[in-house]
């Protein structure tokens, strides 16, 4: 019975039912923010004007003021409640007044940056200029809030929170701002933007207008019913499709960043010459790096192309330059000769030094988390050891790096079977083909007798 009276409890606050407001009103309010005439037409043109002085100037705050007054929303949310209404008629009237407003705002955004004597893209307009799957979240969770507040008798503080989070002015603007510099890609990009914000802002007032049951106010038969579902099916594909290509190469350009990043950390210092400055371009993986120092050779250029395939950069163009260089200098100068050697020495202790704290650092904690996921395989695992070595070979006078790992069992040892699993899950948990694996068998702990 208690269970019975808890789930009650539970899907009581999650039922919206209970706090929806009169379908009359929520109807009323929804036809009343279609209209763009009058103070509705002027708002959008002075929140077009401002979000394009926003971009222009670079600043979030001027953006965000204008999409707080931004009037947009309402035509959005009035295609998708007529179609979870199947009222044909305000469907028309909201499209209608929603491509007025686009065109409304195209032409105003491209008039103001075709004659702003600034025309420089700053970061909030490229930011609007590839789309990717996470601006379809953001659209339709941000339209399901939306939805919610407009039909609840709380209205609460949620609508100007959507309007920021959906962000529907600022890529009208950078489209605006592609037409009158002619730079396409911007708007295309920018226009794709907008258009997944409203199709999923009005999929998600489909959504909930369905799940609310709001009165259907005209006759329409099933086929009719079919239709549409199966047309908001084919735009939400056409548009979802697109969006997870773009989320994917949005992905692969971060970890590419993460991998220069590192690689770049990793060559600042080479045989006296220091990086002083680097360039990463995601888009042609060009890595352009600028050193100061003895003119790098050959050997040593080499050697960093050689380390960027260690960090996953393989295809990776590297740019070398030189910045400032002592190779003016008369090598015959001991004194500067001895300066630089000092340099190189203490650098390359240090850098050693903080290698080997890392190591140790890591090491403390690499070997028990090795143990817990042991352990979850085989339970009679009870000790795990990790550490390395250098093994040579006397026959061929060669040297190699091994992974030393020592497992302790309780009980019984392990089987053969088993040890081979345990060295192929290691090799694959480790990246490391040279791995040597003991077992050690500890007895078991005899009970202490009390006197």
């Amino acid at each position: 019975m208690r269970q019975f009276q808890l789930v009650n409890t539970i899907l009581g606050y999650l039922n919206l039912s209970t706090e929806v407001d009169d379908f009359d009103e929520i109807h009323d309010n929804i036809v009343k923010d279609l209209a763009f005439k009058g103070t509705n037409l002027y708002i959008l043109v002075f929140a077009i004007l401002i979000a394009s002085v926003g971009l222009n100037m670079n600043s979030t705050a001027v953006i965000i003021g204008a999409m707080l007054i931004s009037p947009l929303m309402g035509p959005i949310n009035g295609m998708g409640y007529s179609l979870a209404t199947y009222d044909f008629r305000l469907f028309q009237k909201a499209l209608k007044n929603f491509i007025f407003a686009v065109i409304a705002s195209l032409i105003t955004s491209t008039i103001y940056f075709a004659i702003t004597p600034i025309s420089t893209a700053h970061s909030e307009i490229l930011s609007r200029t590839s789309p990717s799957i996470f601006d379809v979240l953001i659209a339709l969770f941000g339209g399901l809030a939306g939805i919610v507040a407009i039909s609840s008798k709380q209205k609460g503080n949620v609508i100007p929170g959507v309007a920021i989070a959906t962000a529907l002015m600022p890529p009208l603007c950078t489209a605006g701002y592609g037409l009158a510099t002619s730079q396409w890609s911007f708007f295309f990009g920018a226009f794709f933007l907008f258009t997944i914000n409203t199709v999923f802002i009005a999929i998600s007032t489909v959504i909930i207008s369905q799940l609310l049951r709001f009165p259907i106010r005209t006759l329409v038969d099933e086929n009719q019913k079919t239709k549409i579902t199966r047309w908001i099916s084919i735009v939400s594909l056409l548009i979802i499709i697109p969006s997870l290509y773009f989320g994917y190469l949005l992905v692969q350009k971060e970890k590419f960043l993460e991998n220069a990043n590192a690689f770049v950390n990793n060559v600042s210092v080479i045989e006296g010459n220091y990086l002083l400055k680097n360039e990463v371009d995601p888009k042609t993986r060009l890595i352009t790096l600028v050193y100061g120092g003895s003119t790098l050779t050959e050997v040593q250029k080499k050697e960093i192309i050689d380390k960027a395939n260690l960090f996953k950069l393989k295809g990776t163009k590297l740019k070398f330059q030189q910045g400032l260089s002592f190779d003016f200098i008369n090598k015959k100068d001991s004194e500067v000769d001895n300066l630089k050697s000092e340099i190189n020495r203490l650098s390359a202790a240090v850098k050693e030094k903080e290698m080997v704290l890392d190591s140790i650092a890591s090491s403390k904690t690499f070997g028990k988390q090795l143990l817990d996921e042991l352990k979850s395989l085989y339970p009679n695992v009870s000790g795990c050891s990790v550490s390395e070595a250098t093994e040579y070979n006397k026959l061929d006078n060669t040297s190699k790096v091994l992974q030393i790992v020592v497992v302790e069992t309780t009980e019984k040892s392990l089987r053969n079977d088993e040890k081979q699993k345990i060295l192929t899950w290691l090799k694959t948990r480790l990246k490391e083909e040279d791995i040597k694996v003991f077992y050690d068998t500890l007895p078991p702990l005899k009970p202490t007798s009390k006197k």
